[in-house]
């Protein structure tokens, strides 16, 4: 399954959120690998709106089991300080979008290809 999610980092503290992204601890990056958050990325606008995408077997199931590891704890302590309304850590105040539209899925449909592929809108 396809993820997209928002969340809101305090404009003044953009310089440090992307300083810190540069350098991503490795065994954090292992932990995200590991617990099946593929195709993972992260978009930031100047006014603090970040954009979150992966890709997953099952957003519950991946979060759960980050929430399983140390360095999860670990990192989103020190993430923490970097949002807006930062009393939930920062991966539990993700907001999960709908997605209404995805070009390989309509293709598919409009050629009457896979309904699998459709049915994922």
């Amino acid at each position: 399954m396809r993820v997209c999610f928002r969340s809101s980092v305090q404009p003044e503290l953009l310089e440090e959120y992307r300083r810190r992204h540069a350098a991503v601890w490795p065994e954090m990056l292992t932990a995200l690998k590991d617990a099946g958050w593929n195709n993972y990325s992260l978009f930031l606008d100047d006014d603090g709106l970040l954009i979150g995408y992966l890709e997953c077997d099952d957003f519950d199931a991946v979060r759960a089991r980050m929430a399983l590891t140390d360095v999860n704890a670990r990192w989103q302590a020190e993430m923490a300080t970097l949002f807006r309304g930062s009393d939930v850590p920062p991966d539990e105040g993700f907001r999960v979008l709908d997605e209404v539209f995805n070009l390989d899925g309509q293709l598919a449909a409009a050629a009457g290809g896979n309904a699998d592929a459709a049915a994922e809108l």
